[in-house]
């Protein structure tokens, strides 16, 4: 098991994204259906970061973190040696009572050795210093980040972030109320 070390990452080490490797064979899947959250068998394999295009290509998770930094955002690095091997991003205000948990990626061979777990842990801890009471995300519809969160205490909400919803309406967007023992 590799020696896994963890530190915020400046607005200088955004194109470090690069390093994960976010590729994922999906089996199980969900979508939003009316009132509903349905599961269903798919076939969606996440491929690697791409050069160019849509939300999963380098310039736009770079531009996304400086957004995210710009406005007094924050970023957390998962290292193997020098290799970054997740990245997570944090967004203090979404809203007046809640933070968001912006982005959260492991690279493919790392998971499930808790590194994900431990980015939770140090977000939820920011959000309760900026006074948040809920924690959002917009989960990748999988089974493996819809079953990470709602073990980690989020629910799917029917009304979710507008402006998040329009960027990721095929999301899964979730809520985690922030009690003070959390």
């Amino acid at each position: 098991m590799p020696s896994i070390t963890y530190r915020p990452l400046s607005e200088h080490e955004v194109t470090r994204i690069r390093e994960i490797d976010r590729t994922e064979r999906v089996r199980i899947g969900y979508r939003v259906e009316g009132d509903a959250l349905i599961r269903m068998d798919v076939v969606w394999d996440s491929s690697p970061w791409r050069e160019e295009g849509d939300e999963h290509s380098f310039p736009h998770m770079i531009h996304f973190l400086e957004d995210i930094l710009a406005n007094k955002g924050s970023m957390l690095g998962a290292f193997d040696g020098d290799r970054l091997v997740g990245l997570a991003a944090f967004r203090p205000h979404l809203s007046e009572t809640m933070a968001q948990l912006a982005l959260l990626h492991v690279s493919n061979g790392y998971r499930r050795l808790g590194i994900a777990r431990t980015f939770f842990d140090e977000i939820v801890k920011m959000a309760h210093q900026t006074g948040a009471t809920q924690l959002y995300v917009s989960a990748t519809p999988s089974e493996s980040a819809v079953a990470f969160y709602t073990s980690r205490g989020f629910v799917w909400t029917q009304t979710p972030h507008p402006e998040l919803f329009a960027l990721e309406p095929e999301d899964i967007h979730m809520i985690k109320p922030l009690a003070p023992q959390d």
